[in-house]
């Protein structure tokens, strides 16, 4: 490998972290792969039971939101010992914990306590994360985070915990896929979330801190998919990057095939950004779910009102969520229903969501081992796997 370790609790890995994407598009079987290779594989903790059907079929008769929150700490249970059967005792495996669901602090103790070697949190400040984990000091600790601002915040509070993070994603909105690190649409494309600015900033912030330039790994997120963005980002002094899009649409992605066509074939005129039900911008392909849902959206968000409010499918999945709790300025629909029709490879009633960047293989899916072969500057195999075809519903 032409580019350095990354550095993890002792631990030298691939200087790449595989990004979690909810509602089993990462789960065991991605994150185990991306494991195997030596880099860190990432499951998304969020409603993870959608891929258990004896979880499911339990749930179906009971519609009870506390059973769901316990099938989805069953399910991730069995998804981080899947994970790690494929990956082997050595395999680096993290969870991502979305700081804006309902059952955050469970998800954290329940991914440490089933044996993850990181937990990753991003959808808000994790202020208090040292403390939920202070019982775990071997479990790596990483937020994400979007410029030098929130990393002040955050790592000052952390030290006054006694703990810093072992390392910090930095979320580039304008070109990361899903729920963005922007609070408002219009900030999205701002150039003061760029890597130039960003990365700079933070080093200089960690050195004002006390901190050494090395002392905490910068991840940059969003965009990357090249081995020359990967030397760009260790040029402006970040230790690697983390991926979502170009593993989402590997042959190991957990997502149905149809999911993984639907973001491969993409193009950027397809790709819009708009207001999440959790409150934050997002960025999704443009299907026929989502065409339908934008050409309703002002009317929707204008008949929003807390008083006729209730969460559709009992879950009570988010903490804050436009549609249940009747927010105008959110999003008005269930997300969870959404994405889960999306990963299970309905086109016609899902949300797809994607980064902006351009995938390393184009409309080709490939492997996990061929898609480290490209961002870390090997010969990729020659074997090219052609696009596989669209496979109905």
């Amino acid at each position: 490998m032409d580019l350095p370790y990354l550095k993890i609790k002792g631990r030298s890995l691939l200087p790449v972290i595989q990004g979690g994407m909810g509602i089993g598009v990462s789960a065991h079987s991605l994150a185990g792969a991306v494991a195997a290779e030596g880099a860190v594989g990432t499951i998304a903790s969020v409603e993870l039971r959608r891929l258990h059907e004896d979880l499911m079929r339990h749930l179906r008769r009971l519609r009870d939101p506390a059973a769901s929150a316990q099938a989805n700490l069953t399910a991730l249970d069995r998804e981080i010992q899947e994970a790690r059967r494929i990956a082997g005792k050595e395999g680096f495996i993290a969870v991502n914990v979305m700081h804006a669901i309902s059952g955050y602090r469970e998800h954290v103790l329940q991914a440490i306590r089933s044996g993850v070697n990181a937990v990753i949190v991003g959808a808000g400040l994790p202020m208090d994360l040292p403390t939920l984990a202070a019982e775990f000091p071997n479990v790596a600790l990483i937020p994400i985070l979007s410029e030098a601002r929130g990393v002040q915040v955050v790592v000052r509070r952390w030290m006054r915990q006694k703990r810093l993070p072992d390392a910090i994603v930095v979320e580039n909105p304008q070109f990361a896929g899903g729920h963005l690190g922007a609070t408002r649409l219009e900030d999205v494309s701002d150039s003061r979330y760029g890597f130039a600015n960003v990365l700079p900033a933070i080093r200089k912030l960690f050195e004002e801190l006390g901190l050494k330039a090395d002392q905490i790994p910068l991840i940059a997120a969003g965009g990357i998919s090249s081995f020359q963005k990967m030397r760009e980002i260790f040029s402006l002094g970040g230790s690697g990057a983390q991926l979502g899009t170009p593993f989402a649409v590997t042959t190991e992605g957990d997502a149905h095939i149809n999911f993984k066509r639907v973001l491969a074939d993409a193009m950027p005129k397809d790709l819009v950004t708009f207001m999440s039900s959790a409150g934050l911008p997002a960025r999704a392909v443009l299907t026929p779910w989502l065409r339908r849902y934008l050409g309703r959206e002002g009317r929707l968000r204008a008949c929003a009102s807390p008083d006729h409010s209730q969460c559709p499918s009992q879950t009570e999945c988010l903490v804050h969520c436009g549609f249940k709790d009747g927010h105008s300025s959110s999003g008005q629909f269930c997300i969870e229903a959404q994405l889960a029709a999306a990963q299970r490879g309905d086109v016609e009633h899902g949300l797809f969501f994607r980064g902006a960047g351009q995938l390393p293989f184009g409309q080709q899916i490939r492997s996990v081992r061929e898609l480290f072969a490209t961002l870390l500057g090997e010969t990729a195999q020659t074997s090219v796997e052609e696009c596989i075809p669209m496979v109905a519903v």
